[in-house]
């Protein structure tokens, strides 16, 4: 089994490289929005996604570089939805990968501009550096309904939603019976409805970023299925063992506040599974991205590491 460090050994320096360059806003952008657009955009992470963009291309055949407009928007996009989720409004975090979030580094007002500036760039990225328009206007279709009001936005609508209707769940809970409380809460505290959440919220994007490289290499429709059911699955798991840190690491593991999501009520694997039968659920969804990934051969071999990857990590 190849671990994650040698599957992104020679994308990562691609997808930087590329990122960076990205970062060239223009003239017109004020000095201190660009220095927070690039503390967003370049923060240290995993860069999962755009990975995904460049191996699903990799898996159907195409080239790396065709592929890299998709992995910068779609990165532009994750690094936008971290700065908003970020906000007192939303989840409140003051730390992100180890260093201050964006509106404590710089300031509120910054941060939702950050926030609203990258959502553009993003698509600016797609129509002008992919040469195929019929390619580019198909990526940028993938990317506009995964970022919508129908998934990453609504996903977090929803999860914001649950969170402030713990405490009146709570307090319905105390005085009424466990039927009572189940027919007036009826989908709010359901696997089933969390589910819909994250694969709106965290999955969207992963299946966009797989969707995305497949478009731009020119892909049949039974790899791009195959591509949108591994998707599923490991955007899922990704989820559930997000859940899982939240529960188990620290925080100087996880380069975030630790425990936040329990303290706050917030709907969680764990919390509505338990710690085994989350890791049990994670396991068998990255049993089934595995599966997904044998589609493709040896050419899928990154998809398969990178599920274990998504399985074992601890940040």
């Amino acid at each position: 089994m190849a671990n994650y460090p040698s599957v992104m050994e020679d994308l990562r320096p691609l997808v930087q490289q590329a990122l960076e360059n990205a970062c060239d806003f223009g003239d017109g952008c004020p000095q201190r929005l660009g220095e927070a657009m690039r503390y967003a955009l370049l923060a240290p992470g995993k860069r999962l996604r755009p990975a995904l963009v460049l191996m699903a291309c990799e898996a159907c055949g195409g080239q790396l570089e065709e592929a890299l407009p998709a992995a910068v928007a779609v990165e532009m996009i994750h690094a936008y939805s971290l700065v908003h989720d970020d906000l007192p409004a939303m989840d409140d975090d003051d730390l992100r990968r180890g260093r201050p979030t964006v509106h404590i580094q710089f300031d509120e007002a910054t941060a939702i501009l950050v926030g609203d500036a990258l959502q553009a760039e993003a698509f600016r990225q797609l129509s002008e550096r992919v040469d195929d328009p019929s390619r580019a206007i198909a990526a940028i279709r993938v990317l506009a309904s995964a970022a919508g009001a129908c998934h990453l936005v609504g996903g977090q609508s929803d999860d914001l939603s649950a969170e402030r209707d713990q405490p009146e769940r709570d307090q319905a809970a105390q005085g009424a019976t466990p039927a009572t409380s189940a027919t007036k809460f009826p989908s709010s505290r359901t696997v089933e409805h969390l589910e819909s959440i994250h694969r709106r919220k965290t999955g969207a994007l992963f299946s966009a970023s797989l969707a995305m490289g497949a478009i731009l290499a020119g892909a049949d429709e039974k790899s791009k299925s195959v591509l949108s059911d591994y998707a599923a699955d490991l955007g899922l798991a990704f989820q559930v063992v997000d859940d899982l840190l939240d529960y188990t690491a620290n925080e100087q593991e996880l380069g975030k506040r630790t425990g936040k999501d329990a303290d706050r009520g917030k709907l969680t694997y764990p919390g509505l599974l338990g710690i085994e039968a989350a890791r049990d659920k994670a396991e068998q969804l990255v049993k089934s991205a595995r599966n997904h990934a044998t589609f493709f051969g040896e050419a899928g071999w990154r998809l398969t590491s990178l599920a274990d990857f998504v399985y074992e990590r601890t940040q």
